[in-house]
């Protein structure tokens, strides 16, 4: 499989060959960081954990030599943090049973270059490798630049494919701004219920992120149980751990769907519901004296 660095690291965990596990592949994570596949596509990763049918391949894009430390990797040089970052993701693929690891080690700046087709091209060969039933990747409205550069580019990609190559489902999925904001009615609701060691483990693997003050191992699960409890509010819950994503298959299934006009449409239906949640009382129409004050 040709890409654009040969230093893509390009790792198996289980010693299969590389097109055998391309080839299993069901489900697909595109994350632009190391780490960002055990925080939004987690789900994905626990379908497939233990399956003898289902296979999780993530691609992780960059290089992590921007990545910041302190303490222990404090004197770290980029070249010293990119070897880093780059075993503890594969730790993470040998926890997760991946059945395989591609990182694609492209600089950031390269990655969010408009002009530059090359990351399109590399996540278009490896999804006719893989050939993929569900793709997980970050949502458009990621307050994260690169984030967003690596979903543009992986829309792009799967744009290319021919429609029988195209997988069921693609999903935005939560990283750098959560989609607790997203109408109910265009919530993905992912339940990653249950597995906590799972989760604790994939997400613990990356000290060098995590001992710099940054605890992402917390964040990621709290957020997950705030989605649960939060979701519902006149019902008790039916699950303890959710991670909400935006779906982005029609936007794949039919090119001529903007992704941003997409988005953006799910941010006007938010509008609405709070106008709609406030106007019959802007407009005075009830009055609720129990709740006034006394005298």
């Amino acid at each position: 499989m040709k890409l654009c660095y040969q230093t893509a690291d390009l790792f198996v965990p289980d010693g299969s060959d590389l097109a055998t596990a391309l080839s299993r592949t069901t489900h697909l994570g595109i994350g632009a960081h190391q780490d960002d596949l055990e925080l939004m596509a987690f789900h994905g990763i626990l379908e497939c954990f233990q399956s003898p049918d289902l296979w999780f391949t993530g691609v992780t894009v960059t290089d992590g030599s921007g990545s910041p430390r302190t303490g222990l990797y404090a004197d770290h040089t980029d070249e010293e943090m990119r070897r880093v970052r780059r075993l503890e993701q594969r730790k993470a693929a040998v926890i997760g049973g991946y059945s395989a690891m591609l990182q694609l080690d492209f600089p950031s700046t390269r990655v969010k270059d408009p002009a530059d087709s090359s990351l399109e091209q590399d996540l278009y060969t490896i999804l006719r490798e893989c050939r993929p039933r569900v793709v997980y990747t970050h949502n458009p409205a990621d307050k994260h630049p690169t984030h967003v550069a690596v979903v543009a580019a992986a829309v792009k990609a799967l744009r290319r494919l021919p429609p029988e190559l195209r997988p069921a489902r693609v999903y935005g999925c939560e990283v750098w701004r959560d989609l607790d904001w997203l109408p109910d009615s265009a919530k993905v609701i992912l339940d990653v219920s249950g597995r906590d060691n799972l989760a604790a483990a994939l997400n613990g693997v990356f000290d060098s992120q995590i001992s710099g003050g940054k605890r992402y191992d917390l964040a990621t699960i709290g957020r997950r149980r705030a989605n649960a409890t939060y979701l519902e509010s006149h019902g008790v819950d039916l699950m303890d751990q959710v991670i909400f994503a935006m779906d982005l298959t029609p936007a794949i299934a039919d090119p001529s769907v903007n992704v941003l006009d997409l988005t953006l449409k799910h941010v006007h239906d938010f509008a609405a519901e709070i106008r709609s949640a406030w106007q019959v009382y802007l407009n005075g129409e009830v009055r609720d004296t129990a709740d006034r004050p006394d005298g």
